[in-house]
């Protein structure tokens, strides 16, 4: 398999562990595995592994018996990969607009949301301004209140745009 396969792996086994937080280390494969059945058991290790090294996954014990545990750094990083996986619906006529004030000191979480933002389907009108017509999903809404990034940001429903022309054009929307 390509790398961008293992990547996908990796991230579909993080976000397969964080629905269920943890869960004891030999279920894991077969519960997994019962979603993809793509998935090979030397895969399947070699994700946790790298997830483990990264610091998403922690390892514990509890009576004798291994378990996978999720770190808050991997909660994070599940909730920005399902955050991207956004389902499109029928548009509502609205416009959601997004605009931010990450102060300097934040550039790197700053830099996160802008990539969110982007993977999410939104389209950059400026710097910090962001436009889509379709709503940010639970999981954005829950990184950006995980992360304390909801403190600088404003999410806005606009009802109409002087000239969206180009926007419905970008959005393949009549």
């Amino acid at each position: 398999m390509g790398k961008s396969v293992e990547l996908k792996i990796t991230e579909w086994v993080l976000s397969s562990l964080f629905d269920a937080l943890v869960q004891p280390w030999l279920e894991n494969y077969d519960s997994v595995k019962s979603k993809n059945s793509n998935l090979t058991k030397a895969y399947y290790n070699t994700a946790i592994y790298r997830l483990r090294r990264q610091g998403y996954l922690k390892l514990a014990l509890k009576n004798g018996q291994k378990f996978l545990e999720i770190t808050k750094h991997g909660q994070i990083r599940t909730l920005i990969f399902k955050a991207t996986r956004q389902r499109q619906v029928k548009w509502d006529g609205k416009w959601r607009l997004v605009t931010f004030d990450i102060p300097e000191d934040f550039r790197n979480e700053r830099n996160k949301l802008r990539k969110l933002l982007r993977t999410a389907g939104f389209f950059k009108l400026q710097a910090s301004v962001f436009i889509s017509p379709y709503q940010l999903n639970r999981e954005a809404i829950s990184y950006l209140k995980e992360t304390g990034l909801v403190d600088y940001i404003r999410i806005l429903r606009v009802d109409e745009i002087d000239y969206d022309k180009d926007l419905k054009k970008h959005f393949n929307l009549k």
